[in-house]
């Protein structure tokens, strides 16, 4: 008698102390839970054996990613209903020691290790990031970080980000417009807020696949030095920069932003990059920008942020963006980002919130993944596309439910008389 999928939700809900929201299809065929709920679907005993060797996260990311664990219905709303039950009750070893106290927990794990078969668990997908040791953020561990998230495969990232190649928030003027609308927006809102014009030199920082530093110097005749740590990215940018005519006013390099040397600079954008730098580096990457740019100069820093936490030294990056998507990405309040910015020297003159904008954002992004599955998998592999569609449909929730949001902060390099240069009435780009 196939009976595997009641077993096993009685005993995820024994574990759990609750009720599980999902429908459950097991590998012999059987089913159990609410007929109208997403299906987890459960392939085989491996991905039994892959929860009970690391509970939580983790364990099911790698039953995901090796496609031992996949969903059928709608994926928002089982990660949804998951959320509160798993990844927001924590799973690390404190919270485990005391749930294994409980005479029922203790209970449920034989029984799941009954029917998980033979130990020992298979090991990670080969799409995990294996940690080398030394220190965070040095110019090699940098490097090799953006290269496991870059360096996918150009032909891939164009299914996902569309044709303006941005890999960043859009800005959007109204729910249904186009994704190539909102990205452009997007890039005019920040030349605007840098005041960008004919004959000033701007450095993009992270500068991708190049398109902040096309339309910067095609829509407002700057001179621009992009760099990025992805070759890819860079191979790419500069065919873009040619196709466009502007190789005279546009120079893409790979190249460490702590390696720029050739300042002064009237503009700076960092967009989507600060992430990577890490709270150990994040005063000497502010500090660094300052000393690049002229006296007068703006900075546009637009960056993701998470919630500040009452015991700030308990925050921990998150193990599934850590392991599969951005390694050694950390998020820092935009409190602590602001005062950062303000110890290295700059006068914060706006902070805008785009929090919704990127939710907005990840759904299209998802959907071009979802439209175009097949593709995305023989390019960069079954795996990694079962990555970028987990992380970004998740993404997409944080930032729709106030678990994360992201911010453009304009600041200046003020001098010392302090006339900043910026308008009385500031916000004139909206």
């Amino acid at each position: 008698m196939a009976d595997a999928a009641p077993r096993l939700k009685s005993l995820v809900e024994q574990l759990l102390g609750a009720p599980f929201p999902l429908r459950v299809r097991a590998w012999d065929g059987s089913e159990a839970g609410p007929p109208d709920a997403p299906v987890l679907v459960v392939r085989n005993r491996r991905a039994l054996r892959r929860l009970l060797w690391k509970p939580g996260e983790l364990g099911l990311v790698r039953g995901w990613v090796a496609g031992d664990l996949a969903v059928e219905g709608d994926l928002y709303t089982a990660l949804g209903q998951l959320a509160g039950l798993l990844w927001e009750r924590g799973d690390d070893a404190r919270t485990l020691a005391q749930a294994l106290r409980d005479p029922r927990v203790r209970a449920a794990v034989r029984g799941l290790a009954a029917m998980a078969g033979p130990f020992p668990p298979p090991p990670p997908p080969r799409e995990e990031v294996r940690r080398a040791r030394g220190h965070l953020h040095t110019r090699r561990s940098d490097r090799r970080a953006i290269s496991h998230h870059y360096d996918v495969g150009n032909d891939f990232y164009e299914l996902v980000l569309g044709p303006s190649m941005v890999y960043s928030c859009a800005y959007w003027a109204a729910p249904d417009g186009t994704l190539e609308d909102a990205q452009r927006d997007k890039l005019e809102l920040v030349c605007r807020k840098l005041d960008l014009r004919p004959g000033l030199r701007l450095l993009d920082v992270g500068c991708g696949w190049g398109s902040m530093a096309v339309h910067a110097a095609r829509e407002h005749g700057v001179s621009v030095v992009g760099v990025t740590l992805s070759q890819e990215q860079a191979v790419y940018a500069r065919k873009r920069v040619a196709d466009e005519g502007l190789t005279d006013r546009v120079e893409i390099r790979v190249q460490d932003y702590r390696d720029v040397a050739d300042g002064p600079y009237d503009a700076i954008s960092s967009i989507g990059m600060a992430e990577h730098v890490g709270a150990e580096r994040y005063l000497e990457y502010a500090r660094d920008l300052h000393a690049l740019l002229k006296p007068g100069g703006r900075l546009l820093n637009h960056q993701i942020a998470r919630r500040p936490q009452r015991d700030e030294s308990s925050y921990s990056v998150d193990p599934f963006i850590d392991a599969y998507v951005f390694p050694d990405g950390e998020l820092a309040p935009i409190g602590t980002t602001v005062t950062q910015l303000e110890r290295a020297g700059f006068e914060v003159r706006d902070v805008e919130s785009l929090r919704e904008h990127y939710a907005l954002t990840l759904r299209r992004w998802v959907a071009n993944l979802e439209a175009h599955r097949e593709q995305a998998e023989r390019l960069a592999g079954p795996g990694r596309a079962r990555v970028w569609r987990l992380y970004m449909a998740a993404s997409a929730l944080s930032f729709e439910r106030n678990r994360i949001g992201v911010n453009q902060v304009l600041a200046v390099r003020t001098p010392e008389p302090g006339a900043s240069g910026v308008p009385l009435r500031s916000r004139t780009w909206n």
